[in-house]
């Protein structure tokens, strides 16, 4: 089995003048889920290289077993300061793809057109496809037979609450759960910082940090029962 898994390039929060990336946690726990399982395991973003981490993520109060993992784990973090340029994978050599989230998607892999390619690729090939927390924001401009993949189809991801008590509601370029909305999806959250994934047919969305590892369980669960099909 081959998983892709795609990561942020961008580092700006905004105008903050501060630095975002992705969230260790969501790149962290997925991964590990997915190395255990025997999975191989390939993971681009769109400038290559070392994807920043979101220096948040990595505070001491935000510290998780999968992090405390990742920096003892030497084949780990060699492979996430390795990743593969996003415009050299192909869907077709994978079975599916992960995205974690962090605010950094929200910039660049949201409005890259060889990521929503991308995307449009591995669902319009009958694979599933997985994002976590900001992630599924990366959706906004991806369609399935000319509407918007998520029109209609039960998602989760960042909510507005989670996204007013980071105090970043004003500096990210759209908000999660009202681009989700806009789009026609229908939406479901537990209450804030809650794991909470959601399985919608071939499409699976993850809330927010704390949902990394269900999203990624699910995420193999849903391959086991298209292989056993």
């Amino acid at each position: 089995m081959k998983i892709l898994m795609v990561l942020t390039s961008h580092d700006q929060l905004g105008d903050t003048g501060l630095k975002t990336g992705f969230w260790l946690e969501e790149g962290a726990a997925p991964y590990f889920v997915f190395r255990d399982a025997g999975v191989q395991l390939t993971l681009a973003s769109p400038q290559g290289g070392q994807p920043p981490i979101d220096p948040k993520s990595d505070r001491p109060e935000n510290q998780t077993p999968s992090q405390a993992r990742f920096k003892k784990d030497d084949e780990a973090q060699k492979a996430f300061a390795n990743t593969v340029r996003l415009a050299d994978v192909k869907a077709e050599d994978f079975d599916t793809v992960f995205y974690p989230g962090g605010h950094g998607p929200m910039w660049d892999l949201a409005e890259d057109p060889v990521s929503i390619a991308l995307l449009e690729s591995f669902y319009d090939s009958g694979k599933p496809i997985a994002l976590v927390c900001h992630s599924p924001g990366v959706l906004r401009h991806v369609k399935y037979k000319d509407e918007p993949l998520v029109k209609g189809k039960h998602v989760t991801g960042f909510t507005n609450g989670e996204e007013e008590e980071m105090k970043l509601t004003h500096v990210v370029p759209f908000l999660v759960e009202d681009e989700l909305l806009r789009l026609g999806a229908i939406f479901e959250k537990k209450a804030d910082w809650q794991p909470f994934s959601l399985t919608d047919g071939r499409l699976i969305t993850g809330q927010n940090p704390a949902s990394s590892t269900g999203t990624a369980q699910a995420l193999l669960t849903l391959l086991a029962q298209k292989a056993a099909a």
